[in-house]
This record gives C-alpha cells, sequence and structure tokens, in this order.
C-alpha cells in the first residue's frame, strides 16, 4: 500500500522503485503503462467518479469534494507552470535546487488530497501507483525530483476548507404544517445545513436565492394558488409511477438524468462526465483541463450551497410531490385532489422514493444551470454537439444528444417532473440560479 510517508519526497530510486512495483509487459500496452497523451486532470478526475460511486451519500458532500480536488490540481498546475491565477495565493515550498515535475506533483496533490482528506475509508494506492506509470523519463536536478509544491498546496486547501460548516450536523426538524417539508420515506433530512456552509466563490449560500416558488412569500397564500394547482397538477399526471400521460421518451429521459441511487456517480459525477466528453472531443489540452474542470467544480460545489439554502433557509421549505398529492386535502386549493395512493416513477430496484430535501429548488437543476454555464463561457459558445451517457441503472446503454449546454441542463431540470420528485418552478429556477453562480465563478476565478 502506498502510504503518505512513502511518496512526500521524491528522488530519482523513489520514482524508479514505484514504477517497477507494478507489472509491466516487455512490450507495454495502455493497461500497463500510461499513453503518450496520458492526461492526469481527466485521470483524476475518473478517480473521483470512483469515489463518488463507492461512498454514495448527497451529492452536496460530493460536490464539495469535487470542488477542493480540481482547485488542488490547478492550482499545482500553475504553480509549476507559472500559468494563470492560483485559487490560493498564499505561497508555496519550493526548493531551489530541486526538479518539480508536473505529472508527478499533480498525482501527489491529488492523492493526498483524496486519501487524507475526502474519502479516507478508500484506499487510493493502487490508483496513484498506475498514475506514476507516466514518470519523469528525464534526470533532475542537484536536489533531486521533489512534491513540495503539491504538498503545500494540498495543505493550504485543507486549511482553506477546515471550519466552513460542513460538519454542521444540527438535526433538522420536519414541519407537519401543510406545504412544508417532511420525510417521505423514513429517512431523515439530508444536509440541513448545507444552506450555510462557505462557498468557494461566492459571498454566501443566499447570494443567488432565488424568489420563493410562484413568488409566493408564505405557504398559506402559496397552496391556495392558481399557479400551485397547476404545477402539482401537472406532476401528477406526467411523474406517476402508473402514468398513461407521460411518453415513452419523456420516461427514458426521467432515468437517465436520475443517478440518484448509491452506487452510480450521482448528479455531480454524470456532469463532469460530460465535461470530460466535451473536453476530449475538443481535444483540450492538460493546462486546459485544468482549468476547465476547476471552473466547473467550483461552480457545482457552490450551485449544492445555493440549491441547499433555497431548500432549508428560507420560510418555505416546500414539500415533494408525492406529499402534496397524498395530502391535497389539506392544502385549502379547490383545484388539487386527494390521491394518497400515488406514487411517482422514481424508485430504488422497484421501491417509490423521492429525495430525502425539500423539493425547492432542485439540486439536479442548479447543478446543470452551473455546469452549462461554465461550459458555454468556458468555450465561447452554446452551440457545441456532444453525446452524453448516464450510470442510472434504470436507463443502461442510453445515450442522449443535445446540440448546446443550455439544452442538456434544461432537460436535466425538466427530467425531475417526469421522474415525480419536482415541481417545474423547482427546475426552472434551479437552472436559472446555477447560471447565475456559474457566471460570478467565472468572472472572478483563475483568470
Amino acid at each position: 500500500m502506498t502510504t503518505l510517508s512513502s511518496i512526500r519526497k521524491w528522488g530519482v530510486a523513489a520514482f524508479t522503485a514505484l514504477a517497477v512495483a507494478v507489472p509491466v509487459a516487455a512490450a507495454p500496452t495502455p493497461a500497463t503503462a500510461a499513453a503518450t497523451s496520458f492526461d492526469h486532470i481527466l485521470y483524476w478526475n475518473d478517480v473521483l467518479l470512483k469515489a463518488y460511486r463507492q461512498t454514495g451519500g448527497p451529492p452536496t458532500v460530493l460536490s464539495r469534494a469535487g470542488a477542493m480536488l480540481h482547485i488542488a490540481l490547478f492550482d499545482t498546475h500553475t504553480a509549476i507552470s507559472n500559468i494563470g491565477t492560483p485559487y490560493l495565493t498564499s505561497g508555496v515550498n519550493r526548493d531551489p535546487s530541486a526538479t518539480y515535475d508536473l505529472k508527478a506533483n499533480l498525482d501527489v496533490a491529488a492523492y493526498n488530497l483524496l486519501q487524507l482528506e475526502l474519502f479516507p475509508g478508500i484506499d487510493f494506492s493502487s490508483d496513484f501507483q498506475k498514475a506514476r506509470l507516466d514518470a519523469p523519463n528525464y534526470e533532475p536536478g542537484p536536489g533531486g525530483f521533489s512534491t513540495s509544491i503539491a504538498e503545500s498546496v494540498v495543505d493550504n486547501i485543507r486549511l482553506n476548507r477546515a471550519n466552513d460548516g460542513s460538519t454542521d450536523n444540527t438535526p433538522y426538524t420536519p414541519s407537519t404544517e401543510p406545504g412544508q417539508w417532511r420525510p417521505t420515506d423514513g429517512a431523515a433530512a439530508a444536509s440541513p445545513n448545507w444552506g450555510r456552509v462557505r462557498p468557494f466563490a461566492l459571498t454566501s449560500g443566499s447570494q443567488f436565492r432565488p424568489a420563493p416558488p410562484g413568488g409566493y412569500s408564505t405557504a398559506q397564500t402559496l397552496l391556495a394558488s392558481h399557479d400551485y394547482a397547476v404545477q402539482v397538477n401537472e406532476v401528477r399526471a406526467l411523474g406517476a409511477a402508473n402514468s398513461t400521460t407521460r411518453t415513452a421518451t419523456q420516461t427514458q429521459i426521467a432515468y437517465f438524468w436520475a443517478n440518484d441511487v448509491d452506487g452510480t456517480y450521482k448528479p455531480p459525477g454524470q456532469l463532469f462526465k460530460l465535461t470530460q466528453t466535451v473536453a476530449k472531443q475538443r481535444g483540450l489540452s492538460q493546462a486546459a483541463n485544468a482549468k476547465l474542470f476547476a471552473l466547473v467544480g467550483m461552480a457545482m460545489g457552490d450551485a449544492a450551497i445555493t440549491a441547499w439554502d433555497a431548500k432549508y433557509q428560507t420560510d418555505i421549505d416546500l414539500w415533494r410531490p408525492v406529499t402534496a398529492i397524498r395530502e391535497a386535502g389539506t392544502d385549502g386549493n379547490g383545484e388539487t385532489e386527494a390521491d394518497t395512493a400515488w406514487q411517482p416513477l422514481s424508485n430504488n430496484a422497484g421501491v417509490p422514493f423521492s429525495p430525502n430535501f425539500p423539493a425547492y429548488v432542485s439540486g439536479h437543476a442548479t447543478f446543470g444551470g452551473a455546469w452549462a454555464g461554465i461550459m458555454r463561457r468556458y468555450f465561447g459558445t452554446d452551440s457545441i454537439t456532444f453525446t452524453a451517457t448516464t450510470e442510472d441503472p434504470h436507463a443502461v446503454g442510453v445515450t442522449r444528444t443535445f446540440t448546446s449546454f443550455t439544452a442538456a441542463s434544461v432537460e436535466n431540470a425538466r427530467s425531475r417532473v417526469y421522474l415525480g420528485v419536482h415541481y417545474q418552478w423547482d427546475g426552472d429556477n434551479g437552472v436559472a440560479a446555477g447560471d447565475a453562480v456559474a457566471g460570478h465563478v467565472f468572472a472572478n476565478y483563475l483568470r
């Protein structure tokens, strides 16, 4: 097993020893040796997605991990290549007599952060060894190869995110008042304090807080409105498990974007994978990927904080459609009708479920809006065609092709209505909030 002590300082012998620790065939193949064009940013993003699958849990924690990893990789790349402005401008430890191999420092930064901080329960040593097959093939300076830059960057990131509020486990007390969220499947509220986590780029989680659903400031006025009835009745028809209104294509869309169950790469992971798809298609360099993935990671990290602020830190913690439909008799609205047997299309191994947090706004939609906002700004156009994939168990092998980033994010948001777990305004306002987050991140960071 690779340990921290075995990778802290690198000389020629250390690189050689690790390289030969993994069997290499006489005629190396891509399975046993890094390709000439091996991109360490894409590689560690894939390792991150593997960690997402292994750990599961809410997308809040996962998005924070993605932001931290890719900030660390960007800052390491910037410190060594002297290209770009780092996220954290504090100094790094540099030995003037040492040689700083870029790829080795990227690998150490990723390994140290993943292993020591983000996912300590997972052993990343084999991932690290595979990355180091792309070892330096040149002689270092008199001080040997060093990874002190990577170590300093990781120390800075860990210090920067210490006490950011992400470990606040203050319990949430659900309300029994009509309109207010309560557990739908026996699971406690997930990440109820995440809206108070210190953002990566925003001034606060409420900086881009969307207006309340429908613009109604109280649950009572919301529930009594025609707008509310329209929203509920739409998802009642389109999102039911036994819907006769939803088309086969809409059902496919619902499952394609879901990735709610553990064992998948979850919503942030799907969007990271789409970023990989476009980056490879456009032939981006490792340096370009370092910046792109850091921007996407930061935007999605702050999108989670923004969405969870709207979910929990406002006067209306909106109940999920399954509760709204089953308890329509309590909403005081003559345009809605109770159906105590209604179930959403969303299910885990055949058991219906709704994610265990309030409906408004949609986290999926906010992530999607943030992702599309960064991609559109980064590439300078929205008109890029790409084919997306999914890991949801109900959509194995399904792909969908889009002609713009915005089209993908809008479909992602709409999918939650078809799945029966959100109202349309959850999606519309989530996409808008996510795009606002992306605009702020892109305009102010990593320039």
